[in-house]
């Protein structure tokens, strides 16, 4: 099973946005991002279409069109970065109904909710306390 990158292609997104910010306000390119992620441009669309439904970025339209951060780099957290681009639980239980006559069947999906429902909840006040700015910082600073 492999890992979704997701999440990190949204950051590296929004990181690369917040440093160009600094240096000039103009509208950046899905093509200008997808260089520096070194993915298609295709994939950079759909992450920012995510973003901007989550109101962390903006598009522009006609002369001069592209993409803007919606909020400062400080003000986007980890987890508004991960409530965008993530869909449903971290963790998923059987798809069909374990055996309800074998002692493990029966009493997993208790447990696991349990365990699950801890990380969860870990991970996202962690998340929640790191930002771009901050991610950006110790990348390149």
């Amino acid at each position: 099973m492999s890992a979704n990158s997701r999440l990190t292609i949204a950051i590296h997104v929004l990181m690369w946005m917040a440093l160009v910010a600094r240096k000039r306000s103009d509208p950046v390119t899905s093509d200008r991002i997808a260089a520096s992620v070194n993915t298609h441009p295709v994939v950079i669309r759909r992450t920012l279409g995510l973003l901007q439904r989550n109101g962390l970025v903006r598009s522009r339209r006609g002369q001069n069109a592209g993409w803007t951060l919606a909020r400062s780099p400080s003000e986007i957290t980890l987890l508004d970065v991960f409530d965008a681009v993530e869909e449903g639980s971290l963790f998923a239980l059987h798809h069909s109904q374990p055996n309800p006559a074998c002692p493990i069947g029966r009493g997993i999906r208790p447990v696991l909710r349990k365990v699950y429902g801890s990380l969860e909840k870990s991970l996202r006040q962690h998340l929640s306390k790191i930002t771009i700015e901050q991610v950006l910082a110790e990348t390149v600073d």
